[in-house]
């Protein structure tokens, strides 16, 4: 294919799926500046609102894997279809509600829509596949949708934060229902389904299988967040039963003609590598951002660190943040095509590493924290791009979805492992840290912690890496399927 033919095959791909994105990105950003007053609307104490952040990351944890394989077998625009109708109904339920329960259940549900990103990724992995230049149309298609995403995270931020001031919350609260409404209709008219669908049987017992599992881990994490959790036996039992559960899932799936998740992927020289950097990628982009917004809020007049921030200027940080994730997901296609994609993901997990391991030394400024914000934020977008696209690229034709299902579901596990761990550790104060757990502040030595894990996470992910295979993610490695 010429140049301008294969533009022309991305854009006709991208097309109306970045507005799904796009809608993907408000809902991550719009909701955060107005915790408070949701806390307040139910009548819940701050710390109550962390419920909100669990109920949703257990329930994505276990919606990807099943969406990713109905996917394949069904069509990924009708899964896409399906999961904006279910987060769209759950985000109508929240204007017209006080009662916590209900919020919770309904703020749960629109979780719904962490599968959209990796069924569009494998939509267009199965439209662009039989071109020439398939990963690389991939991997563009990534970055300008993580680009849309985190532009709408921080559209959303900007819109949620000044809507709440001078409008009602019940009317604040509709308008993402109503965003999702359309995108739906987007969806329905301008996006082409999947040229080629697997179909077969679902995998019921392996479903249920997976999903205690995930269960038992997620749910004995929430329960280590309650006081007395990490002292409470039941909530070590609970995690340990969880994965325990995994052990006849794996020898469930292994036996299955046409099993869920195919385990097997987990041994892939070139897949095995990237589920484990996405759990590890997890660690920081989705447990660490809560603790850095604190830091920087919390007065240093007080605890003797932090930057004593304004809510407007942590709003630039987070802005900024997120605007270096647009520009790390826009330069991998680019990088990639300099080197290699597996280079441009263990140089992605590198400055992740570097971000974060900066704050050891450099965090007394805002000069500084913005520097190490945008150093890591690079590093994220394009790993958030990168890592599903590599999945597509390295998986069998018939298995696209569920490959970059998986990513997004072990990012989620290590992003819920990883806030339980952060969560405790800052509230621990060390004698000599520098600071202590006094009032609501967390421990200088928990954020001590927070660096320290992410940092090393992303540099083990980075070191992974090195053992995929040169030419893995590229146009050169022949389709499994094809070759068999």
């Amino acid at each position: 294919m010429t140049r301008t033919a294969t533009l022309g095959t991305l854009v006709a791909v991208v097309g109306f799926l970045a507005f799904v994105e796009f809608t993907s990105g408000v809902l991550q950003g719009y909701y955060t500046p107005m915790l408070t007053d949701i806390a307040r609307h139910l009548q819940i104490h701050d710390a109550d609102v962390n419920w909100f952040e669990g109920a949703q990351l257990m329930l994505s944890a276990l919606v990807v894997p099943a969406f990713a394989k109905l996917g394949d077998m069904f069509g990924r625009k009708r899964m896409l279809l399906v999961s904006t109708a279910i987060t769209a109904v759950a985000a109508f339920v929240l204007p017209f509600t006080t009662s916590f329960g209900v919020f919770l259940v309904a703020w749960a549900f629109m979780g719904f829509y962490v599968v959209w990103l990796p069924l569009e990724i494998a939509l267009i992995w199965s439209r662009a596949r039989r071109a020439e230049g398939s990963a690389s149309v991939t991997a563009k298609a990534a970055g300008i949708l993580v680009a849309a995403l985190e532009g709408g995270a921080i559209v959303g931020a900007l819109a949620g934060g000044a809507l709440v001031d001078v409008l009602p919350l019940a009317v604040v609260l509709a308008v993402p229902a109503f965003l999702i409404a359309v995108c739906f209709f987007v969806i329905l008219f301008g996006v082409a389904e999947s040229p080629e669908v697997s179909g077969g049987r679902f995998d019921t017992t392996g479903l249920v299988l997976v999903s205690l599992a995930l269960l038992g881990l997620t749910g004995g994490l929430s329960l280590l967040r309650l006081p007395g959790g990490v002292a409470n036996p039941l909530s070590w039992i609970v995690i340990v039963v969880g994965v325990a559960i995994l052990v006849p899932f794996a020898l469930w799936e292994l036996r299955h003609p046409d099993p869920l998740i195919d385990v097997r992927m987990f041994r892939s020289p070139a897949l095995g590598p990237v589920f484990l950097t996405a759990g590890l990628f997890g660690v920081s982009v989705l447990g660490a951002q809560a603790p850095l917004s604190t830091f920087a809020r919390t007065d240093p007049a007080v605890y003797g660190y932090g930057l004593g921030t304004t809510g407007f200027q942590t709003s630039l940080i987070i802005g900024i943040y997120l605007i270096a994730m647009i520009g790390g997901a826009l330069s991998f296609p680019v990088v990639a095509r300099l080197a290699t994609p597996r280079i441009t993901l263990v140089g992605a997990s590198l400055l992740v590493a570097i971000g974060f391991l900066l704050f050891l030394r450099f965090h007394a400024t805002y000069g500084q924290l913005l520097t190490n914000m945008v150093v890591a934020g690079i590093g994220s977008g394009a790993l958030v791009a990168a890592l599903p696209a590599a999945a597509a690229s390295a998986a069998p034709s018939a298995q696209t979805g569920v490959a970059t299902g998986l990513t997004n579901s072990v990012k989620t596990v290590g992003g819920a492992v990883a806030s339980c761990v952060f969560g405790i550790a800052l509230m621990h104060a060390v004698a000599g840290s520098g600071g202590g757990a006094e009032g609501t502040a967390g421990s200088f030595s928990g954020y001590v912690t927070v660096w320290v894990v992410c940092g090393v996470t992303a540099l083990v992910a980075a070191i992974l890496l090195l053992f995929v295979p040169k030419q893995a993610f590229t146009d050169r490695v022949q389709d499994p399927v094809a070759a068999a």
